[in-house]
């Protein structure tokens, strides 16, 4: 089963995807019931959802609609799980480019931002202040309920499906926010494709080799030529270790998306200037459109737009020498005395 939310004469519809690549149509799910819901739900509820939708809504042409980030996820967590990811962008960085030894203790990731969403064919702004912006190949989870120190064979029952997710970097803000030990922030900030569908997880077994990795391919273009193609059995761990690990001493929610990190052989530009040398496919620019395509899943194709100038917004100062008081300086304003409890 495939689940959407799209939008149509401005209002969001949730519904269950059928039909052929290229020929999909869309069945809204009862009213009232989003996406969240049917994952949080699990399997035998979506079976439902999915019975309901097709027998008691029209079919709604997916050419006629814009498709939506297929939920609204409270986190979003994203791992490194490709070695070959890591060896190409240290080599950009870095002149030994050896991979760093904490990378192999445990599958690491970063929380980045819920809110900056957006659909399979939305418009991607560069990020103000961007001359280097990149585009990352990627698979992402989306749980389904909660759980807590979980072990990977419970965490694989935790997963609602699978979707595509293009985690936009800029790297040049990336670069020099990560000097301070702490990010990405900014660099990662301004958007992440997410879509264009949730296929559930029954859905993708058969591609699961003997070492429980799915084989999917993965494919990225711009502008249709060729720049990366890997396998997501090529990570270094499986989604069920990854959400295992995240929700060590803590919780994995309904709608919590887990993507597995950029995958290598070109899945991203920054690995592939890091193993050349050069910068080539250059940074996107306005124009440019992308297209990463899953094998099982689907594909999702963004065009590249000017986003806000750095002279159109609101000025923000470096850092300000200052003396290190610890008292106030004379003429500062005098804390208020505490009211008397009465």
């Amino acid at each position: 089963m495939r689940f959407a939310r799209y939008e149509l004469a401005g209002a969001e519809h949730h519904a269950l995807v059928v039909g052929a690549p290229g020929e999909e149509r869309l069945h809204d799910l009862r009213p009232g019931t989003t996406v969240l819901d049917v994952a949080g739900a699990g399997l035998p509820a979506a079976v439902e959802a999915a019975s309901w939708a097709r027998a008691s809504s029209a079919l709604v042409p997916i050419a006629d609609v814009r498709l939506l980030p297929p939920l609204q996820p409270p986190s979003v967590r994203d791992f490194v799980a490709f070695e070959e990811h890591v060896e190409g962008v240290v080599r950009s960085v870095s002149d030994d480019g050896a991979v760093p030894a904490a990378w192999y203790d445990a599958p690491t990731f970063y929380f980045t931002n819920p809110h900056s969403m957006v659909g399979a064919h939305d418009d991607v702004p560069v990020p103000p202040g961007s001359t280097q912006l990149d585009f990352e190949l990627e698979v992402a989870v989306v749980v389904s309920h909660a759980g807590t120190n979980l072990s990977p064979r419970a965490a694989r029952d935790h997963i609602f499906g699978y979707t595509v997710f293009n985690d936009w970097s800029a790297r040049d803000l990336q670069g020099r926010e990560m000097q301070v030990n702490l990010g990405p922030a900014k660099g990662k900030d301004s958007a992440s494709t997410l879509g264009p569908w949730i296929v559930t997880a029954d859905e993708l077994e058969d591609y699961r080799d003997a070492d429980g990795y799915l084989a999917l391919g993965l494919d990225a273009t711009i502008g249709g030529r060729a720049v990366g193609r890997d396998l997501l059995s090529n990570a270094a761990w499986t989604f069920d270790e990854m959400i295992a690990y995240a929700s060590r001493g803590t919780w994995v929610m309904p709608g919590d998306v887990l993507a597995s990190g950029t995958c290598g052989n070109g899945g991203c530009l920054a690995e592939l200037w890091g193993r050349t040398g050069v910068q080539d496919p250059p940074p996107l620019v306005p124009g440019d459109v992308v297209r990463l395509a899953v094998e099982g899943i689907g594909a999702v194709e963004n065009r590249i737009v000017p986003g806000p100038s750095l002279s159109d917004l609101p000025f923000i100062p470096p850092a300000r020498s200052r003396d290190r008081r610890r008292d106030r300086a004379s003429g500062s304003a005098t804390p208020h005395a505490p009211q008397e409890v009465r």
